[in-house]
């Protein structure tokens, strides 16, 4: 139950009003509703209760600062810069629908605030109900903890990332948006079992393989959404350890879980023709085999792909059998199916997750 359904809530606490008074806080809710009005349109917010959710969470409270890329490097924009142009820019663009990368390390984005719109989509897709309990793997800025927590109530949501720096950051714009779920420092792959069994995992990290933790702290019936490779997989936990699902229509481009990506091979673009290179259903295809060992080669996936119909994603699914789990064509038990390839806590060592909240 949203326990500030008229919107106000985050926005007027009193942590709230000295975390963005007087310069940001008439202009953040006219960029705010703004934004919660384009997403709206997008036909993302027709549960009443996420769209409250959305107006009530200011998101500048989550993001002080972000790094627009440039040719070379990045360019930081944040609150504290001495430039009211500067701020103006910053606060403008936090309220854009575009993910923003936060923190970058040694050229690479490490973390970043995902695109408001996808997890609009993410949380509808999620498909919650008052009194469910809800994991999320990957903290990030804690924006989308603040979203849940404000949904079904601070109790309720449970957030891990592996990085302390993350968690202390996030836990501390929680609370000066006047929300406590339970912010939790630990390896992301491994879930949190001493706050389980869980009735929705929401993934913030993308994930070549689905960690068997995740299934096994769940309830039967529960759902698990995670970015898989670049799409976004839907599981439906049948027992603890075992689950199913599709990949849902939308594409979808995440920060990887770390440690969850060895290298892959490289595919030689000589061994494919010129239509599987400028083709998106068969690049998602190869994004699921990684061109490795555990699935076809390339220019088998491209000769299967091309027999059955030049399939989208949504003809692809997931089966998760504890430690062992496949990937599938049209039929869980069909032909078209191989192993997925071997990710945090599926046997390789364990990854820690960036997260993207």
């Amino acid at each position: 139950m949203t326990d500030e359904a008229d919107g106000r809530g985050e926005w007027d606490g009193r942590a709230a009003r000295a975390a963005h008074d007087g310069e940001f806080r008439d202009r953040a809710r006219t960029l705010a509703r703004a934004l919660v009005r384009g997403i709206e349109a997008e036909g993302l917010l027709a549960d009443p209760a996420w769209r409250a959710a959305f107006e009530a969470v200011p998101r500048h409270l989550f993001v002080p600062c972000y790094y627009l890329p440039l040719v070379g490097g990045y360019e930081r924009l944040g609150r504290d810069d001495p430039d009211p142009s500067v701020r103006e820019r910053w606060l403008t663009g936090v309220y854009e629908d575009v993910p923003l990368a936060t923190r970058v390390r040694d050229g690479e984005p490490r973390s970043s605030s995902s695109q408001p719109s996808l997890m609009a989509m993410m949380l509808r897709d999620l498909r919650v109900a008052d009194g469910m309990d809800v994991l999320e793997i990957g903290t990030g800025t804690g924006w989308n903890a603040a979203l849940l927590a404000h949904r079904l109530g601070d109790a309720r949501v449970t957030t891990v990332d592996v990085d302390p720096e993350i968690t202390g950051e996030a836990r501390t714009r929680l609370a000066a948006a006047g929300r406590h779920p339970e912010v939790v420092t630990g390896d992301g792959a491994l879930g949190c079992p001493e706050r389980g069994p869980y009735d929705r995992i929401i993934g913030t990290c993308a994930v070549d393989a689905v960690p068997p933790a995740w299934p096994a702290q769940c309830r039967p019936g529960a759902v698990i959404l995670t970015p898989v490779a670049t799409g976004l997989l839907a599981l439906r936990v049948t027992e603890p350890g075992r689950a199913e699902g599709r990949f849902l229509p939308e594409p979808a481009y995440f920060v990887p879980l770390r440690g969850d990506r060895p290298p892959r091979p490289r595919i030689d673009p000589s061994d494919l023709p010129s239509e599987a290179l400028r083709t998106e259903s068969f690049g998602f295809l190869l994004s699921l085999t990684g061109g490795g060992p555990a699935g076809p080669d390339p220019g088998t996936a491209y000769e299967r792909w091309r027999r059955a119909g030049r399939p989208d994603r949504t003809r692809y699914g997931v089966t998760v059998r504890g430690a062992d789990q496949w990937v599938w064509l049209d039929d869980p038990d069909g032909p078209d199916r191989w192993p997925l390839p071997a990710g945090p806590g599926t046997g390789s060592a364990a990854g820690v997750s960036p997260g993207t909240g």
